[in-house]
């Protein structure tokens, strides 16, 4: 393929991700426009300033798109370690729910989220991965665990079921502690 060049790259790569059902890497957008993936970084900055609902998460870039059932939305405030996060995690999408975000309440920055989006143990284990293989730290790390997690699911039946495991495995952040 030949190189493609400003706005007809990004109108390319904008059309891959909107088709996509799945996370496309930096990287294979980079191979698909023959270009580098600091130049895809630069593409998916300049889409989102004009309004594309595109975001980054630990699997690639999305286009943000109301493919799903997902009607119900609950955030729940949660405590543990680092090293329960994939625990947390797959008990949650294993429930049935997706997790949208995580965030904590930073004593400088006020309150910071960053994208999760898993809704399989596949993603979930993706996810880790990632996080292993770059050595990120976990956003709980800087609050003693505490966070939240805002989850979505196709009712609020669902939302209750994954609460209600996150109560049993000590992981929900109750009013009375």
């Amino acid at each position: 393929m030949k190189k493609l060049l400003g706005e007809q790259r990004r109108q390319f790569l904008l059309e891959k991700i909107k088709t996509s059902n799945e996370p496309i890497t930096g990287s294979d957008l980079a191979t698909l426009a023959n270009v580098s993936r600091q130049v895809i970084v630069g593409d998916m900055t300049l889409l989102k300033a004009k309004g594309e609902q595109i975001i980054a998460t630990s699997q690639g870039y999305l286009y943000l798109v109301d493919r799903t059932t997902e009607k119900a939305s609950r955030r729940i405030a949660c405590r543990h370690q680092a090293e329960d996060t994939e625990s947390e995690l797959k008990l949650l999408v294993e429930a049935g729910v997706t997790v949208k975000d995580v965030s904590i309440e930073h004593p400088v920055y006020g309150e910071l989220t960053a994208g999760v989006h898993v809704s399989n143990v596949q993603e979930v284990e993706a996810f880790m991965k990632r996080i292993r293989d770059t050595g990120a730290s976990y956003l709980l790390e800087l609050t003693d665990g505490t966070h939240l997690h805002t989850i979505t699911a196709p009712d609020t039946a669902t939302l209750d079921q994954a609460v209600s495991a996150m109560r049993k495995s000590g992981f929900l952040l109750e009013e009375s502690e």
